[in-house]
């Protein structure tokens, strides 16, 4: 992976529309919005950086690091938050 200053400049969502990120629902309609921005995430060299950003930030909504808010809950829940970024 190319050295960034910030991580966020190797970002593959870097050139997305960002509402793709932060679908209303989980399920419905956005369950495929949900699908689309993990696709984006699925291929991302700094898919990890972003998730740990998200947990470090308590960031509760919008897709980071291929996860949903729910997943990011789940995973602070049982304590899994460091090892999964």
């Amino acid at each position: 992976m190319p050295y960034f200053d910030d991580w966020r400049q190797g970002a593959a969502c870097r050139d997305q529309d960002p509402e793709l990120f932060f679908p209303l629902t989980e399920m419905g309609p956005g369950a495929r919005q949900v699908d689309r921005a993990k696709s984006v995430c699925a291929g991302c060299p700094v898919r990890a950086e972003c998730l740990a950003y998200a947990l470090d930030n308590g960031l509760d909504h919008g897709i980071f690091g291929g996860t949903t808010e729910t997943e990011r809950r789940a995973l602070r829940r049982t304590g899994t938050a460091r090892r999964a970024a």
